[in-house]
């Protein structure tokens, strides 16, 4: 499954934030996004998953050569897309047990809030997918989020993108707040899900985890607009002389 960004332009409020920015994503691909605080990676993001406070002024996110404009972000995530968020929220009153379950059973088109046996084989996939991160089955009773450190709500963000199972998956800054330790994980499972066919638009401030996996782009944004593209040395180059190297 490919997703393609084509010459986006996207306003908040009245106020230019992307400009004309193109990139692609195929199966298997792993694209880096790059780009200083407030240059508009954490928003070409939420634009792609339908976030209603972003308004697409002229361009096209196509998935499969077929638009997603129309489409309400629920939508956009039944068809293929999942965002594991740069700072999940805090859900109070609601367990991991209840989301998970709710997450499986709505990819699949089942009731919503049907309860999951402890003894069926989903259920154990949802133990899996959270053991898979370093996160153990006393987790299921905790609520999303709640007292988490930043490692640990990324790891639950990890385990909820293999339960969704998406044919496209955006991370932004998974790597952020993140030890040694925890960076070797994510990437792991960054290499894993890529080797399984899944397309991957990586955005992050920094190359560290570029050490970690192969990548098949590097695109560079800066001011809302794309300025450089190229392999992973960019990424290294641009850690080095920041992001005036020239552009």
């Amino acid at each position: 499954m490919n997703l393609e960004v084509k010459n986006l332009t996207v306003n908040i409020e009245g106020k230019r934030i992307l400009e004309n920015v193109s990139l692609k994503v195929r199966s298997g691909e792993i694209v880096v996004l790059m780009g200083p605080n407030g240059s508009g990676k954490s928003t070409l993001a939420l634009t792609i998953m339908g976030h209603p406070r972003y308004n697409v002024v002229s361009g096209d996110i196509l998935l499969e050569g077929k638009s997603l404009l129309d489409l309400y972000p629920e939508e956009r995530a039944l068809k293929g897309l999942f965002l594991v968020f740069q700072s999940p929220p805090e859900v109070k009153g609601v367990r991991i047990r209840t989301f998970l379950q709710s997450m499986n059973n709505k990819r699949k088109g089942g009731n919503l809030m049907g309860r999951i046996s402890s003894a069926s084989k989903e259920y154990r996939q949802i133990i899996k997918a959270l053991e898979d991160v370093g996160l153990d089955e006393s987790y299921m009773d905790r609520e999303v989020n709640v007292g988490f450190s930043g490692g640990e709500k990324k790891r639950l963000e990890f385990a909820q993108a293999m339960i969704f199972d998406p044919k496209i998956l955006i991370l932004d800054e998974p790597d952020s707040g993140l030890d040694v330790e925890g960076v070797e994980l994510i990437a792991r499972k960054i290499r894993e899900m890529s080797e399984e066919g899944r397309g991957i638009l990586l955005i992050t401030h920094y190359a560290r985890l570029l050490r970690h996996i192969d990548v098949s782009q590097v695109v560079i944004i800066v001011g809302g607009r794309i300025v450089a593209t190229g392999d992973k040395n960019l990424a290294f180059e641009i850690e080095e002389k920041g992001y005036n190297f020239g552009v």
